[in-house]
């Protein structure tokens, strides 16, 4: 049986081939979990890896950086990519291997190379808009239709940011009136990603509030900007529903949110001044649209007066017309009058004439004078000789004379 060893005595040989295997510094690349900078200058991180499918951790190791290393590195590190280490960040460290009984494995960090950070920031911007180009939302915002008047604006910020401050200055010193709603959002940090998607949803419940979303911020560094890089972020702004401004205020680069937004401009106050801008643009275009209305108005109501002068002389020539028309049919009828008058009266005298004739055809003395006679009992005309009984008396009357008979 082998000679047992103490816990100690195994953890000097684990340190002794640890320091034997790796004694010279290695390259290590890995993300940081952790990141505190001890009151004593030190600098302790947790590194580690994830997986590349499911991003669950497959490795994880603590790691120093001490002070008299760390504000080269710090320094140096910030100035050449415009942002401080700290957590979220991949990272390319020279490292020594190191292991303590009591404190483990670790590693002592004597470099970092930011080149190496920054190429890993684009390489993650290049495929946060691969994606969205790939899912066919790249350009979705883009082409959604602008109001022709945006006056109602929810703005993405925060009430202590500097460039919101600057947005509202600019609106309220503008001629023309605004209704802007504040989403109070993180700008900035690990939590600024999951904030502004958050404050995306909040304005999304009140989508028919508004006619555009603003998205400011002030100047930062290229860290403080980065959550606007993030798939997660700019597929919802690609995808909102509402045109989407930003004034996020980095003038060196495009962030992608800047690239699948509505319209991108470089800062909270240019934001502002486009508003106002496309605001006077509207008010000139209504003053040409009310010049040219007043135009049209006066030239309408010339040609309806032309028109109503030709229609008054066109009645007045055909009144004109008219009654000497009736002026001539008249001076017709005037002529025509006593001949028609006569020929009337020259009518009528021979139908008189005729009735004249035809009644004393019927007339009674007529008739008697042809040898008829009318009979009378008591003065009543008889035509049957049952009307007058034996004994009566009777008046018969003659063309001349009367005779006095008694019936037997």
């Amino acid at each position: 049986m082998q000679t047992p060893l103490t816990l100690s005595q195994l953890q000097q040989q684990v340190k002794a081939t640890l320091a034997e295997r790796f004694a010279l510094p290695l390259w290590v690349v890995a993300e940081v979990a952790e990141l505190k900078v001890n009151y004593s200058g030190h600098c302790y991180l947790e590194l580690i890896e994830k997986g590349a499918s499911d991003g669950v951790p497959k490795a994880q190791a603590r790691a120093v950086i001490w002070r008299s290393h760390y504000p080269r590195i710090a320094s140096y590190f910030e100035s050449t990519t415009g942002q401080r280490l700290e957590a979220g960040m991949q990272l390319l460290v020279k490292a020594t291997v190191t292991y303590h009984e009591l404190y483990g494995f670790s590693l002592q960090i004597s470099d970092i190379d930011a080149s190496y950070t920054l190429g890993e920031m684009e390489r993650k911007r290049q495929e946060t808009i691969a994606r969205l180009k790939a899912e066919g939302v790249w350009e979705m915002n883009q082409t959604l239709p602008l109001p022709l008047v945006v006056q109602r604006i929810a703005i993405l910020s925060s009430s202590k940011a500097a460039g919101y401050q600057d947005f509202y200055q600019e609106l309220s010193q503008s001629p023309y009136r605004f209704h802007t709603d504040l989403f109070e959002a993180v700008m900035q940090g690990e939590a600024a990603e999951s904030s502004l998607i958050s404050a995306l949803g909040e304005v999304a419940e009140r989508i028919d509030d508004y006619d555009v979303v603003v998205i400011i911020r002030g100047g930062g560094s290229t860290s403080d900007l980065n959550c606007f890089n993030s798939y997660r972020l700019c597929s919802h702004i690609a995808q909102f529903p509402l045109p989407v401004l930003t004034g996020i205020g980095h003038d060196k680069d495009q962030s992608v949110a800047d690239l699948v937004a509505h319209t991108a401009l470089k800062t909270p106050t240019a934001v502002a001044g486009w508003l106002v801008d496309r605001m006077q643009q509207i008010e000139g275009w209504l003053d040409g649209a009310a010049l040219t209305l007043h135009d049209a108005s006066l030239n309408l109501t010339r040609n309806h007066l032309l028109r109503l002068e030709r229609n008054e002389e066109e009645i007045k020539n055909l009144s004109r017309r008219l009654i000497d028309l009736q002026r001539s049919r008249l001076e017709q009828y005037a002529l025509r009058l006593p001949e028609e008058c006569g020929r009337l009266l020259r009518r009528e005298g021979e139908r008189i004439r005729h009735l004249e004739s035809l009644t004393e055809s019927h007339s009674p003395s007529r008739i008697l004078r042809l040898g008829f006679s009318v009979t009378r009992l008591a003065g009543r005309a008889i035509r049957t000789a049952e009307e007058a009984p034996s004994g009566s008396t009777l008046e018969i009357e003659l063309a001349e004379g009367h005779i006095t008979a008694t019936t037997k």
